[in-house]
């Protein structure tokens, strides 16, 4: 599947959106990964033992405790998220809509995951959902 410049402008513009709807600061900076099943099954395999693709991994840079840089570059990395473009595609034909709201569900999925949110327990997964529903009314991509 090709990225196109038409996807790289929307999954910025949901970048910005989720950002401002949840305050992160203006400079923060994020990078999304588009790949294939291969690859992020590789990278599942191996930082979380999922032998399996998946649709979104993300891999936050301010987890821990880094070095700060004396004299450096103000910079506040949030980390990285990566999408499978085939799995998202599957997903969009299994869910009944276009690639376009999943690929921004995914990303929103994904930033939130970078900022510290989860789904592990079910207190957690229903605000972790809301923020997602909430953002994606925000952008025009909810589900109704």
């Amino acid at each position: 599947m090709t990225v196109t410049q038409e996807m790289e402008k929307m999954l910025l513009a949901v970048l910005n959106k989720a950002a401002a709807a949840l305050d992160v600061e203006p400079n923060a900076e994020v990078s999304i990964v588009l790949a294939d099943d291969a690859y992020i099954q590789e990278l599942n395999c191996q930082y979380r033992g999922k032998d399996m693709p998946t649709d979104v991994l993300s891999f936050a840079l301010n987890e821990g405790e880094e070095p700060e840089i004396i004299d450096g570059p103000e910079e506040n990395l949030l980390g990285d998220i990566i999408i499978s473009l085939e799995t998202a595609q599957r997903q969009a034909v299994d869910y009944g809509h276009s690639l376009e709201r999943e690929l921004a569900f995914l990303t929103v999925h994904g930033f939130l995951h970078l900022l510290g949110y989860d789904h592990e327990k079910e207190d957690q997964r229903q605000t972790m959902r809301a923020e997602e529903e909430r953002i994606l009314e925000l952008i025009g991509l909810s589900r109704n």
